[in-house]
């Protein structure tokens, strides 16, 4: 029975993310042309287009037109990739308050870091203390050290292996750089605090190593909440 056109779209984008979330399609994957969706949802040709653009819109596909292996829609990246494009453009466009997006992080981080504590094997952190590395050269501008520092934090997540979390630290991270950023005029000594940052950052790493979760969830949440205090940022 035909959909309802209004919400026709609708369909084709449950059925797309439905095959995304169940293995049946992943990134590198082309989806089937507009006609056959159109055919096998039972749908307009224009439905899926709508459907298609959306996917497009969220970062979960790329389309090129013409014909040949490179024209149509790929999957690019699974929903989690989705929900940190949206999560970005309602942060750009709305600008949350810094202290919803610090009280968000205390929840997320604090449970990222206790979870990597915990974990039955050692989780791969190197990527975390690579960034690291990178930030202790004294070459680096106050945006780029702040810049790695909001990545780090993402890294974190990454470790972890939750998606979700994932997906919404990566969301937040420009929010998370800008009011870190927006905060170093108000600090008495740039010097002074990034080193103070540099030795919170390895003490996380430290405690999560030994796995410590109690110690790993404090200092995690010191560091964050530190940081906002000490620029006054409101």
């Amino acid at each position: 029975m035909p959909v309802d056109d209004r919400r026709a779209w609708e369909t084709v984008l449950a059925h797309i993310e439905a095959d995304l979330l169940e293995g049946r399609l992943h990134p590198g994957d082309r989806l089937p042309g507009e006609r056959a969706l159109a055919v096998e949802l039972g749908v307009g040709r224009s439905s899926v287009r709508e459907a298609i653009r959306v996917l497009e819109v969220l970062g979960l596909i790329r389309t090129a037109t013409g014909s040949g292996p490179s024209a149509g829609a790929i999957i690019v990246a699974l929903p989690g990739g989705g929900m940190s494009a949206l999560m970005r453009l309602q942060v750009a466009a709305r600008g949350l308050p810094v202290a919803d997006v610090v009280k968000t992080r205390l929840v997320l981080e604090a449970s990222v870091v206790t979870e990597l504590a915990g974990a039955p094997s050692r989780p791969d952190l190197a990527g975390s203390e690579a960034l690291l590395d990178a930030m202790e050269s004294r070459e680096l501008t106050e945006a780029e050290f702040l810049a790695l520092d909001a990545q780090f934090h993402v890294s974190l997540a990454e470790a972890s292996g939750n998606q979700v979390v994932t997906a919404m630290m990566a969301g937040l991270r420009s929010a998370i750089e800008g009011y870190a950023r927006a905060g170093v005029p108000g600090l008495v000594s740039w010097p002074a605090t990034s080193a103070r940052l540099m030795l919170e950052h390895r003490a996380i790493l430290a405690a999560i190593a030994s796995t410590d979760a109690e110690a790993a969830r404090l200092a995690v949440q010191s560091h964050i909440s530190g940081y906002y205090a000490e620029t006054h940022l409101t």
